[in-house]
């Protein structure tokens, strides 16, 4: 069986012991794109600052890449090989394009790695030298998952992708990210308010409604059951209910 590269078991977690999410259970697996769906306050954000060790959490096991994720210490879960894109992106913006790629990285394995990158989202080849703060939003996010990826990734967490980004420029960045799961293994876990956006490059969804899975199934299946989707956001429907 394949091992996967992120798992909730039955996690609480929130702030100040306070819960935002509640017995939350799913994986991804490699080469698989999840997408968390949700309105504002849903707990969307809060599943991810959980996975990436951010948050610690109140009950139930996590885990990345088949070893236990120690709360408070997301810098050794990104070590591993998962890597979180915030909604603010978080790009050096003092920093070029190609330093942004090559970041901690070695000089050998930066080459190697910058090229992925830029395989993936060719718009940043000719902006490597300019300063990221530079960047437009849509190319500041495509320099986010890019630089995920040059740290070989195993796992990336993209929170919001489409943020403040115009429809077609958003649409422009899903390709690349199906294309890293299915060429390069990745998983991907993506948080994303724009459900069309997100139903079409996932191969599974989840619904998070006031902290709990209120429905979950193929992206495929959701798309086909709008009627659900909407009841699902508001917390009125059953999890069972994507299989009658």
């Amino acid at each position: 069986m394949t091992t996967p590269v992120l798992s909730m078991a039955n996690v609480t977690s929130g702030y100040r012991g306070i819960p935002a999410i509640r017995d939350i259970s799913f994986e991804v697996l490699p080469g698989e794109i999840v997408a968390i769906l949700g309105a504002n306050g849903a707990g969307k954000s809060t599943t991810l600052l959980t996975l990436a060790g951010v948050l610690t959490p109140i009950s139930g096991a996590v885990e990345a890449l088949g070893a236990p994720v120690a709360g408070g210490k997301p810098h050794l879960v990104s070590r591993r090989g998962v890597c979180l894109v915030p909604d603010n992106r978080a790009v050096l913006s003092g920093l070029t394009v190609r330093e942004n790629l090559a970041v901690a990285l070695s000089r050998a394995t930066a080459r190697k790695s910058t090229e992925v990158a830029l395989d993936l989202f060719p718009p940043l080849r000719k902006k490597l030298d300019i300063r990221a703060g530079l960047l437009s939003g849509g190319e500041q996010q495509m320099l986010a998952v890019g630089r995920a990826l040059s740290r070989e990734a195993k796992a990336i967490l993209i929170d919001e992708m489409s943020m403040g980004l115009a429809p077609v420029v958003a649409q422009s960045l899903a390709p690349p990210v199906r294309r890293a799961a299915t060429e390069l293994g990745v998983g991907v876990l993506l948080v994303e308010q724009h459900t069309d956006l997100a139903l079409d490059i996932a191969d599974r969804a989840i619904v998070l409604s006031h902290g709990e899975i209120r429905l979950a199934g193929s992206a495929a299946e959701l798309g086909k059951r709008r009627d659900l989707l909407e009841a699902s956001y508001l917390g009125e429907v059953d999890p069972a209910a994507i299989g009658e």
